[in-house]
């Protein structure tokens, strides 16, 4: 915080409680081998990633920045989606859940520099890799300079970059860097990247411009290092864990899981640094979250920071969220992009939290380490399973020494005695590493007004506070610790709290302890102002926070989250969550009351001099039981008398797409403009009375699937071809769900007469495109070959389409698809449901909507996210649409994924009002509705979000 706030003025008006408005000071940002730099002062950047369009809250998004403030994070990542954005060409919309100045200014407010990701493509896993839809049926490849393509992207840049340009740091702003497209792969097109580039400019992007090279530096940085194309600062994706979520106990084959430094002139950046992991075998995310636990945190992260020298990171994600609507790429994820990230998709903090927060702190805190030098390790180990690897600062001699365990399998615990040749002196430590840890220990630094001779306890943070420096030191639990703190002459050694030994010899105090709780050693005299060392554990260190006030820093413990503070008097007022005990502050001597939030906490003054009180426990939350469903049987489109005079005529005979289909007229649901979510299609026929089936393909993605209906008659149902890398994928690539034959029951033709086919595809998102590879990106969705006779040019066909009728101004484009009771309004909370009946036992195949009403009044002042969960085993013969309030929170059902509990977003839920759930439920076959329902709280603190 103490560089940050040196380096970024405006955001010290926000921290201070002062507006950060327009005509905020301007700065510069360079760069050189070693670090960013802002106004000349260097910056170890540590960033997350975060998604405005997976949380549909802008209320919600300045908690989620505020909590990765408040974890040590000085950025933040931000893909901005052009699919989210644009429904067709020439429109776009930057309002409500969409509205990115109101994003870049809460970040600002958050005190958070920003990553600006705005592609043209961005991958996220999600629908298309954020292309729009329509880019689809564009001439010429997606990601190229072909000419339809570039007049595209071009109107897409022109319409977010000045949003972006207008809050740079060199107007005020948070916007640090500018990332040029996304994980762009070698060779594919110079011109194009140099052009998005040209574009920026043109458009007032005046930040360095850099761009993701996926992965292990295997991309176009390090081919194009100056010529055309080539960006100011390169980084690299790394990540080492893959996405065995299932397996989180094996370590991934990525070797250490290093960064590379790509050129000379250019600080080590890892763009995109794995902190989670995509749920690829349904595993679910808890299991993700320990695959990329704090174990590989501590292991893989602080490799980074001392191997290759990195002081600049992108962790991907700092938070999930949801893949609300049909946002979702259809082959790799559902519902929740929970990710395993640090903050749940529900906001909820983890044991993942904490350990960014101890190394976030520490990068804050220790200036030294924004310019490192690789130095020969001075401190060598007894025990050849521990390792060590060394930096050095070259202007202060800040040493920075890692040791690790030798192999990452391993479980047990290893001691050693470090012989460390220090900047003060040479010195034999105790140390001990267990094993997948690693630990960056420090020697030769000026702790503020102190001489850190070295210690083998990590440093999480120090401060200035109330004329003593306050030091957190930390170290596994039930290890040996020592630190040695340089003295002109003999000092008072008090140990306040816990068994802490002293030594004072030849200038140096030498202080040994065993990591146990928080022990407290109060040092005055010996030429220096007082220090006030606090010895914790991992477990401990975390449960501190970290705030500037205009009186100086302050550090809390026992609460739940410190988003801000500030110093009026004698007062120190908290902006923090709680969930009720002991709360102690470490604030200077004026400071004689505390008030957290809108309630005073008496407290008493401890031999520490820190304030101690208690916080009251919240209130608890009642929920009520989701009770008087409703129901209505819909698809009325599989009646034979059903009117589609005014659907779509789909009578294309050509298409851009590369895939030709095999049967004519083109049917691709794209071709058409009906590009997201359910599409009806309606087949016209004369029957002979020789036809004996049916034959149907379509390509929907993986989990996508599609019914059928002849003259009102259900015929069953099939699954959609999933994605293909190249070929022709009018034919699904797997064999497994293949084309779907449908026999026609005898006395379901009507021959001489008009026949009808009906047929809803659930498609479930596009392709993405990170292999720039129209084959893969263009395939198309919904039918892609019907005949009826079962013979090429059989019995003629004329068809119609439905989708969505219109792009929902509200939710925006992603929200709905075509079905009946979408387009009619059912999933809304004003539509007249009192007619709908009771709910019945069984549900017949197709379509049937569920509806109810409940009323919230959460304790106010509270934050208790709320969840919607399904009971009992999800069934693949059904899919649910879930939907409250109108928008389209998740879809479940067993062929969906593992997900069970869906997160009922703050804005989108009416925390003190009416709310209305209403579920779609397509079903292959006669089945049990889904259940039972309830809902329940993820958590529940009192706070400030």
């Amino acid at each position: 915080m103490r560089r940050l706030l040196a380096v970024f003025p405006v955001l010290l008006c926000v921290l201070l409680g002062a507006p950060a408005g327009v005509g905020a000071a301007a700065h510069e940002v360079t760069y050189d081998r070693y670090s960013l730099k802002v106004d000349g002062e260097r910056l170890v950047l540590q960033s997350a990633e975060f998604h405005y369009f997976r949380l549909p809250s802008p209320e919600l998004w300045r908690d989620v920045l505020e909590k990765l403030r408040a974890a040590g994070f000085n950025a933040v990542s931000i893909y901005f989606s052009w699919a989210y954005h644009s429904p067709k060409p020439g429109v776009y919309d930057f309002t409500g859940v969409r509205d990115v100045d109101r994003l870049l200014r809460t970040a600002r407010q958050a005190g958070l520099y920003v990553i600006a990701r705005p592609g043209p493509y961005i991958n996220a896993e999600s629908t298309g890799g954020g292309l729009p839809a329509w880019v689809k049926t564009v001439p010429g490849r997606a990601r190229s300079s072909a000419p339809g393509y570039q007049a595209a992207y071009r109107e897409w840049l022109h319409r977010i970059n000045p949003i972006i340009a207008r809050h740079q740091v060199t107007g005020g702003g948070p916007v640090i860097l500018y990332n040029a497209e996304n994980e762009y792969q070698v060779n594919t097109d110079a011109a194009y990247m140099q052009d998005i580039q040209d574009q920026a400019r043109a458009d007032g992007i005046d930040v360095p411009i850099t761009t993701n090279d996926c992965c292990d530096a295997g991309s176009w940085s390090s081919t194009w290092a100056t010529g055309p194309g080539a960006v100011q600062i390169p980084g690299v994706d790394d990540y080492p864990q893959s996405f065995e979520c299932a397996t989180p106990e094996v370590w991934g084959p990525w070797g250490e899981g290093l960064t590379e430094r790509l050129r000379d002139d250019i600080p080590v950046f890892a763009a995109e640094y794995q902190a989670g992991a995509i749920d690829l075998g349904d595993a679910g995310y808890d299991k993700c979250r320990e695959l990329t636990g704090p174990a590989y945190m501590k292991y893989f992260y602080k490799n980074n920071l001392v191997t290759t020298g990195a002081t600049m990171f992108s962790y991907y994600m700092g938070y999930g969220g949801t893949n609300w609507g049909w946002l979702a790429q259809p082959n790799d994820v559902y519902t929740s992009y929970d990710y395993g990230a640090a903050i749940t998709e529900a906001r909820q903090l983890t044991p993942k939290y904490d350990e960014f927060k101890r190394q976030g702190y520490f990068l804050e805190a220790v200036a030294p380490l924004a310019k490192t030098d690789a130095v020969t390790s001075p401190a060598t180990p007894d025990n050849p399973t521990l390792t060590t690897t060394a930096r050095a600062n070259p202007d202060t001699g800040t040493q920075f020494v890692l040791v690790k365990h030798a192999d990452r399998a391993a479980t047990g615990t290893d001691d050693a005695t470090l012989d460390w040749a220090a900047p003060d002196g040479r010195h034999w430590v105790p140390v001990r590493v267990k094993g997948r840890d690693a630990h960056v220990l420090v020697a030769g630094y000026d702790l503020g007004g102190q001489r850190l001779v070295l210690s083998t306890s990590e440093i999480m943070t120090h401060a200035l506070i109330g004329g003593r420096d306050v030091a957190l030191l930390y170290g596994t639990a039930g290890s040996p610790g020592a630190t040695i703190l340089r003295y002109g002459s003999r000092p008072v050694v008090k140990v306040l709290e816990g068994d802490v030994r002293a030594e004072y010899t030849g200038g140096d105090l030498r202080l040994d302890y065993t990591h146990d709780g928080l022990a407290r050693v109060l040092v005055t005299g010996g030429g220096r102002r007082p220090l006030l060392l606090l010895l914790g554990t991992d477990e401990t260190a975390a449960g501190f926070w970290r705030a500037e006030t205009g009186a100086g820093p302050v550090l809390v413990r026992g609460t739940e989250l410190v988003r801000s503070a500030s110093a009026s008097g004698d007062t120190l007022r908290l902006a923090a969550d709680t969930a009720g005990g002991q709360v102690e502050v470490f604030a200077g001597p004026a400071t004689r009351r505390l008030r957290i939030g809108a309630e005073d906490v008496p407290v008493t003054r401890t031999p520490s001099g820190s304030l101690l009180g208690a916080t009251r426990a919240p209130e608890p939350v009642r929920l009520p039981a989701l009770t008087a469903w409703r129901s209505r049987a819909e698809a009325p489109e599989a009646a034979p008398g059903f009117d589609d005079s005014r659907w779509t005529a789909a009578d294309h005979t050509t298409t851009i797409s590369p895939h030709q289909p095999k049967t004519l007229p083109v049917l691709y649901a794209d071709d058409y403009g009906y590009h997201y979510g359910n599409v009806w299609y309606r087949g016209h026929f004369t029957a002979t009375g020789s036809e004996t089936r049916i034959d149907l393909n379509a390509v929907t993605g993986l989990r996508g699937n599609y019914l059928v209906w002849l003259n009102g008659r259900y015929l069953g149902s099939a699954a959609g071809g999933v994605e293909a890398d190249s070929g022709d994928a009018s034919t699904p690539p797997n064999p497994d769900p293949g084309p779907g034959h449908f026999e026609v029951p005898a006395g379901v033709l009507r021959p001489g007469a008009d026949n009808v086919i009906s047929v809803l595809v659930a498609n479930m998102g596009h392709n993405d495109d990170w292999i720039a590879d129209d084959l893969r990106f263009k395939q198309p969705r919904g039918l892609v070959a019907a005949t009826v006779g079962g013979a090429v040019g059989g019995t003629p066909i004329s068809w119609r389409i439905q989708g969505s009728p219109g792009t929902d101004p509200l939710r925006g484009p992603l929200n709905n698809g075509g079905l009946y009771g979408e387009r009619t309004g059912w999933h809304l909370p004003t539509y007249p449901d009192k007619s709908w009946k009771t709910p019945s036992a069984e549900l017949a195949p197709g379509v049937t909507w569920l509806r109810t009403a409940f009323r919230l009044d959460l304790p106010k002042g509270q934050d208790a996210p709320v969840g919607l969960r399904f009971g009992g085993d999800p069934s693949p013969a059904y899919r649910v649409q879930v939907f409250l309030n109108g928008w389209n929170v998740g879809q479940y059902g067993g062929d969906i994924g593992p997900q069970r509990d869906f997160v009922l977003p703050a804005g989108i839920l009416d925390e003190h009002g009416t709310n209305t759930i209403a579920l779609a439920v397509t079903a292959e076959q006669p089945v049990a509705g889904p259940g039972p329902l309830s809902l329940f709280t993820y958590g529940n603190v009192r706070g400030s979000r």
